[in-house]
């Protein structure tokens, strides 16, 4: 018994739908390697899914920056004394 796998065009998916996971994994990556320009066309989702993954390791890392910004100032008040 064999089954039919839909095609592309019969899931009613076009040229840039999928998959979008690659492009969203390629922005997160992008941002470790210094990379900020797109290079995807404007107008087309996979511009905006390497925009979230670079967006996301953005946030991560911005995140991560201010935990041991904080951790930072704790330890200088605390080998300070004034803890």
């Amino acid at each position: 018994m064999t089954t039919i796998i839909p095609t592309r065009q019969d899931r009613g998916l076009g040229k840039y739908d999928a998959p979008l996971k690659v492009q969203c994994q390629q922005g997160y990556s992008s941002f470790y390697r210094g990379r900020l320009n797109n290079p995807f066309n404007v107008n087309t989702m996979q511009f905006r899914e390497w925009n979230r993954g670079f967006n996301k390791a953005y946030y991560e890392n911005l995140k991560r920056v201010k935990r041991n910004e904080q951790l930072r100032k704790r330890r200088k008040k605390l080998y300070a004394g004034e803890v």
